[in-house]
């Protein structure tokens, strides 16, 4: 369903690619990591803290946390959809 894929686009993956790739990054290796906080700050080379700080971010400016099972789901649905809409695949 377009309408469905830009909605998701729009009210996800804009405001947290315009928030800082930092955001991005830091939900996308989190999720990659199977919602493992000291995983993700392994792989991104920072402190668990800072992983925590950077999620609790992503849930301000999305809505949606990280940690609950169907948020992460559609979280990980938008980054998929964003990434695809930025590489010029339709959206």
């Amino acid at each position: 369903d377009q309408a469905a894929r830009r909605q998701l686009v729009e009210e996800i993956y804009t405001p947290l690619d315009e928030a800082g790739s930092a955001l991005l990054e830091t939900l996308s290796v989190y999720l990659e990591q199977a919602s493992s906080l000291e995983g993700a700050a392994r792989m991104l080379f920072v402190h668990p803290n800072t992983v925590r700080y950077r999620l609790r971010r992503v849930t301000d400016v999305t809505g949606y946390a990280p940690s609950d099972v169907r948020s992460a789901f559609t979280l990980r649905i938008a980054l998929a959809l964003g990434r695809l809409t930025a590489a010029g695949e339709p959206g």
